[in-house]
């Protein structure tokens, strides 16, 4: 059997590893974890501030996730859409309720839902369907849907026009029409924007890949009412800042705003790919048999952990534990070394670096036992397991000091 550092060389000069290389050349090879630590297969520890990129919410290798989908794996792993299945509708009540804030109205009791939800596997599928939304439930003709300029929303074509990243698209032209962009923050940008054609605007209340950047109050509350003076649909893409992960249940609900549309998944599966769409009831009327569809949308296996993830969610409080991490991680994070800011809710932060060095930090920061994420040149973004504790948190401080310490100005 090949050793890790065969392996890695292997798949650096790509001559025995037939994966294509979108995300570059591996330097390390995970074989297992648990919460919010990692190994790699000669057995070295890691502490994973990554967490998937928002998705292990839970931390890995949850063992109540991993009981789920054990027993529904022996019942039930997909049949057709055609049919029902056990675990779906009560995903989409859970959901439902967390989106409108009425928790406290118990499953057993008659529920009247606000909105609807599609099953899809993916937050890029998530986004296409909220564009298809926007189409189908306006007027014909319009079709538009704005977004902000650094904005991210997948890597589909319509989800990738619709980011504000034009070097994103240029390997990929022409993309689809009807995307435009504005100035995250810019209001009077945003109102010149919107013309004839225009369908819905479309954000992220919390920018996850350009930055860890967050929206104002008075941003977000100016957008409601514009897209509701111009009867516009006011959508929200949440699939990195939902669920728990910025100490609320969803993003939007910092700024008492309420979307029509809300995109969904990362830490809906914990690991299992699931995304997921929720239109209020009047919008989502607008679809027919036939207008959508996904084979593996909302099979058994991903419900049944998406029923498990928010049951625990909302059992041990994760939108608090969101809260002790921001605290926690912000203050520890400030006092070190070449650190000027910190930015972001929640357990979705991002360290503002004295210089570009960024990239060079979490390569260093790997190279000893901890992964963070380079968003920017000049800023770490942190999105670490809700179940982080304390001490591993002190632990990967003190690792990153050493780093930051070490690493000489660009």
């Amino acid at each position: 059997m090949k050793k890790h550092s065969e392996i890695m060389d292997d798949q650096i000069k790509l001559t025995s590893c037939p994966i294509m290389p979108t995300y570059g050349a591996p330097s390390v090879m995970f074989i297992k974890g648990k919460g919010t630590e990692l190994w790699d297969n000669d057995g070295k520890r890691y502490l994973d501030f990554v967490g998937g990129l928002a998705v292990q919410t839970l931390g890995h290798a949850n063992q109540e996730i991993a009981d789920v989908l054990a027993d529904q794996a022996l019942k039930l792993t997909q049949v057709s859409n055609y049919w029902a299945t056990e675990h779906a509708h009560h995903v989409a009540i859970a959901l439902d309720k967390a989106i409108t804030g009425r928790h406290e109205i118990e499953s057993n009791e008659p529920y009247s839902p606000s909105g609807q939800v599609f099953f899809c596997n993916s937050g890029a599928e998530a986004n296409e369907l909220a564009f298809k939304i926007a189409r189908k439930s306006t007027p014909d003709g319009m079709y538009g849907v704005i977004t902000t300029i650094d904005s991210f929303h997948g890597r589909t074509l319509a989800a990738l026009a619709a980011c504000g990243q034009p070097h994103k698209h240029a390997p990929f032209a022409p993309m689809p029409e009807g995307f435009s962009h504005i100035e995250r923050g810019d209001l009077v940008a945003l109102n010149s924007a919107i013309n004839e054609t225009t369908a819905a605007i479309h954000l992220e209340p919390i920018q996850g890949e350009g930055g860890v950047w967050e929206n104002s109050e008075a941003f977000m509350n100016g957008v409601e009412k514009q897209a509701r003076d111009n009867d516009l649909l006011f959508m929200v893409d949440e699939v990195q800042s939902g669920l728990c992960r910025t100490g609320e249940w969803f993003a939007f609900q910092h700024y008492k705003v309420q979307p029509d549309v809300v995109c969904i998944a990362k830490a809906l599966g914990n690991g299992f790919p699931i995304g997921a769409v929720w239109a209020k009831n009047e919008i989502a009327s607008a679809f027919q048999a036939g207008d959508h569809g996904s084979t593996y949308g909302g099979n058994p296996l991903a419900t049944s952990v998406a029923r498990k993830v928010l049951e625990i969610m909302k059992r041990d409080n994760y939108v608090g534990k969101a809260q002790e991490i921001e605290e926690v991680l912000t203050q520890s994070l400030l006092v070190l070394p070449r650190v000027l800011s910190v930015r972001g809710k929640g357990a979705m932060l991002a360290a503002e670096l004295d210089s570009g060095i960024s990239k060079e930090v979490a390569l260093k920061a790997t190279e000893n036992g901890l992964l963070v994420n380079p968003i920017t040149t000049t800023a770490l973004r942190f999105t670490p397991p809700l179940t982080t504790k304390t001490s591993e948190i002190e632990e990967a401080m003190e690792i990153l000091k050493g780093v930051l310490d070490d690493t000489p100005l660009t």
